[in-house]
Protein backbone atom coordinates (compact mmCIF):
# COMPACT_ATOMS: atom_id res chain seq x y z
CA UNK A 1 0.00 0.00 0.00
CA UNK A 2 0.88 3.20 -1.01
CA UNK A 3 2.38 5.82 1.92
CA UNK A 4 0.13 8.51 0.75
CA UNK A 5 -2.83 5.72 0.59
CA UNK A 6 -2.05 5.00 4.15
CA UNK A 7 -2.30 8.29 5.46
CA UNK A 8 -5.74 8.62 4.13
CA UNK A 9 -6.96 5.54 5.67
CA UNK A 10 -4.93 5.98 8.61
CA UNK A 11 -6.09 9.83 9.23
CA UNK A 12 -9.35 9.62 11.36
CA UNK A 13 -11.33 13.36 11.29
CA UNK A 14 -12.49 15.09 14.28
CA UNK A 15 -16.12 15.73 13.97
CA UNK A 16 -18.12 18.40 16.54
CA UNK A 17 -21.53 17.55 16.62
CA UNK A 18 -22.35 19.70 20.23
CA UNK A 19 -21.22 22.91 20.63
CA UNK A 20 -21.10 24.69 24.17
CA UNK A 21 -21.71 28.91 23.54
CA UNK A 22 -21.06 31.00 25.95
CA UNK A 23 -22.42 34.05 25.37
CA UNK A 24 -24.65 36.23 27.41
CA UNK A 25 -25.43 38.73 24.95
CA UNK A 26 -28.66 37.31 22.74
CA UNK A 27 -28.47 38.35 19.59
CA UNK A 28 -24.94 37.44 19.30
CA UNK A 29 -25.54 33.73 20.60
CA UNK A 30 -28.61 34.10 18.40
CA UNK A 31 -26.71 34.96 15.57
CA UNK A 32 -24.07 32.49 16.37
CA UNK A 33 -26.22 29.42 17.04
CA UNK A 34 -27.94 29.58 13.58
CA UNK A 35 -24.50 30.08 11.87
CA UNK A 36 -23.44 26.37 13.81
CA UNK A 37 -26.63 24.72 13.94
CA UNK A 38 -26.64 25.44 9.48
CA UNK A 39 -23.22 23.33 9.59
CA UNK A 40 -24.72 20.42 11.41
CA UNK A 41 -24.13 21.37 14.88
CA UNK A 42 -26.14 21.22 17.73
CA UNK A 43 -25.55 23.90 19.95
CA UNK A 44 -26.24 24.21 24.10
CA UNK A 45 -26.43 28.33 25.02
CA UNK A 46 -24.78 29.21 28.34
CA UNK A 47 -25.11 32.76 29.63
CA UNK A 48 -22.42 32.74 32.47
CA UNK A 49 -20.10 30.56 33.89
CA UNK A 50 -22.30 28.86 36.31
CA UNK A 51 -24.60 27.83 33.55
CA UNK A 52 -21.25 26.89 31.33
CA UNK A 53 -19.75 24.82 34.09
CA UNK A 54 -22.93 22.66 34.56
CA UNK A 55 -23.60 22.32 30.85
CA UNK A 56 -19.36 21.39 30.27
CA UNK A 57 -20.14 18.35 32.92
CA UNK A 58 -23.63 17.04 32.05
CA UNK A 59 -23.12 16.85 28.15
CA UNK A 60 -19.71 17.08 27.57
CA UNK A 61 -19.80 19.26 24.66
CA UNK A 62 -17.36 18.51 21.20
CA UNK A 63 -16.62 22.24 20.83
CA UNK A 64 -16.80 25.35 23.59
CA UNK A 65 -17.33 28.85 22.49
CA UNK A 66 -16.37 31.63 25.02
CA UNK A 67 -16.91 35.40 25.28
CA UNK A 68 -14.79 36.99 26.93
CA UNK A 69 -17.14 39.65 29.01
CA UNK A 70 -19.74 37.73 31.05
CA UNK A 71 -21.46 38.38 34.16
CA UNK A 72 -20.13 37.09 37.22
CA UNK A 73 -16.53 36.20 35.63
CA UNK A 74 -14.50 36.43 32.75
CA UNK A 75 -14.23 33.87 30.37
CA UNK A 76 -10.65 33.96 31.25
CA UNK A 77 -11.61 32.06 34.09
CA UNK A 78 -13.86 29.85 32.61
CA UNK A 79 -11.56 28.83 30.39
CA UNK A 80 -8.79 28.03 32.43
CA UNK A 81 -11.69 26.26 34.37
CA UNK A 82 -12.90 24.37 31.03
CA UNK A 83 -9.26 23.09 30.18
CA UNK A 84 -8.15 22.10 33.27
CA UNK A 85 -11.50 19.74 33.79
CA UNK A 86 -10.61 18.45 30.04
CA UNK A 87 -8.01 19.76 27.69
CA UNK A 88 -9.40 17.57 24.94
CA UNK A 89 -12.44 19.45 24.50
CA UNK A 90 -11.19 22.55 22.60
CA UNK A 91 -11.97 26.33 23.33
CA UNK A 92 -12.27 29.24 20.70
CA UNK A 93 -12.61 32.32 22.14
CA UNK A 94 -15.09 34.52 20.37
CA UNK A 95 -14.82 38.09 21.75
CA UNK A 96 -15.14 42.05 20.97
CA UNK A 97 -11.71 42.63 22.31
CA UNK A 98 -9.35 42.81 20.06
CA UNK A 99 -5.90 43.20 21.88
CA UNK A 100 -2.59 41.75 22.08
CA UNK A 101 -2.52 41.47 25.88
CA UNK A 102 -6.28 39.60 25.98
CA UNK A 103 -5.06 37.21 22.81
CA UNK A 104 -1.64 36.43 25.17
CA UNK A 105 -4.10 35.87 28.22
CA UNK A 106 -6.70 33.70 26.37
CA UNK A 107 -3.50 31.58 25.09
CA UNK A 108 -2.34 30.90 28.50
CA UNK A 109 -5.30 30.00 30.08
CA UNK A 110 -5.64 27.27 27.68
CA UNK A 111 -7.80 28.81 24.59
CA UNK A 112 -7.07 27.01 21.60
CA UNK A 113 -8.18 29.63 18.85
CA UNK A 114 -8.93 33.57 18.86
CA UNK A 115 -11.05 35.24 16.96
CA UNK A 116 -13.05 38.89 17.38
CA UNK A 117 -16.44 39.81 16.45
CA UNK A 118 -18.06 39.80 14.05
CA UNK A 119 -16.65 36.42 13.29
CA UNK A 120 -16.86 36.21 9.29
CA UNK A 121 -19.50 32.83 9.03
CA UNK A 122 -16.95 30.81 6.80
CA UNK A 123 -13.97 31.61 8.81
CA UNK A 124 -15.83 30.70 12.04
CA UNK A 125 -16.58 27.30 10.64
CA UNK A 126 -13.14 26.73 9.00
CA UNK A 127 -11.52 27.88 12.86
CA UNK A 128 -13.80 25.01 14.19
CA UNK A 129 -12.70 22.40 11.97
CA UNK A 130 -9.04 23.11 12.38
CA UNK A 131 -8.87 23.62 15.84
CA UNK A 132 -11.27 20.56 16.28
CA UNK A 133 -8.44 18.60 14.35
CA UNK A 134 -5.16 19.95 15.93
CA UNK A 135 -6.69 19.29 19.54
CA UNK A 136 -8.05 15.95 18.82
CA UNK A 137 -4.28 14.81 17.49
CA UNK A 138 -2.86 16.53 19.86
CA UNK A 139 -4.65 14.81 22.58
CA UNK A 140 -4.83 11.37 20.83
CA UNK A 141 -0.83 11.92 20.24
CA UNK A 142 -0.25 12.58 24.29
CA UNK A 143 -2.24 10.02 24.96
CA UNK A 144 -0.53 7.44 23.17
CA UNK A 145 3.02 8.19 24.12
CA UNK A 146 2.58 8.30 27.64
CA UNK A 147 -0.24 5.43 28.15
CA UNK A 148 1.82 2.57 26.80
CA UNK A 149 4.88 0.97 27.33
CA UNK A 150 5.88 -1.66 24.29
CA UNK A 151 8.16 -4.13 25.10
CA UNK A 152 9.53 -7.85 24.13
CA UNK A 153 10.23 -11.07 25.80
CA UNK A 154 13.37 -12.98 25.06
CA UNK A 155 11.28 -15.97 23.24
CA UNK A 156 10.02 -12.82 20.94
CA UNK A 157 6.65 -12.77 22.13
CA UNK A 158 5.31 -8.39 21.91
CA UNK A 159 4.08 -6.69 25.00
CA UNK A 160 2.02 -3.27 24.95
CA UNK A 161 1.10 -2.55 28.62
CA UNK A 162 -0.33 0.53 30.47
CA UNK A 163 2.53 2.95 31.74
CA UNK A 164 1.28 1.76 35.11
CA UNK A 165 2.63 -1.29 35.14
CA UNK A 166 6.20 0.03 35.07
CA UNK A 167 8.29 -1.72 37.18
CA UNK A 168 5.98 -4.81 38.14
CA UNK A 169 6.84 -8.03 37.42
CA UNK A 170 5.53 -10.58 35.59
CA UNK A 171 6.05 -14.06 33.00
CA UNK A 172 5.50 -14.78 29.87
CA UNK A 173 2.86 -16.15 28.99
CA UNK A 174 4.47 -18.28 26.22
CA UNK A 175 7.38 -19.21 27.39
CA UNK A 176 7.08 -18.70 31.29
CA UNK A 177 10.24 -16.45 31.46
CA UNK A 178 10.09 -14.07 34.33
CA UNK A 179 10.60 -10.23 33.24
CA UNK A 180 10.37 -6.68 34.24
CA UNK A 181 8.16 -4.31 32.46
CA UNK A 182 10.54 -1.55 31.78
CA UNK A 183 10.48 1.97 33.04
Amino acid sequence: MSGERWAQLSTVEAHVKLVLLVEDDPDSAAVTKQILERNGMSVKVAKDGGQAQSSFVLQKPDFVILDLMLPGESGFEICDRLKHSDSSIPVVILTAIDSDESRSLAARVGADAYLTKPADPAHLIETIQQVAQDVWAKSRLENKEVDRIRFHCICGKRFRVSAEHKGRSMNCPRCGEPMIVPS
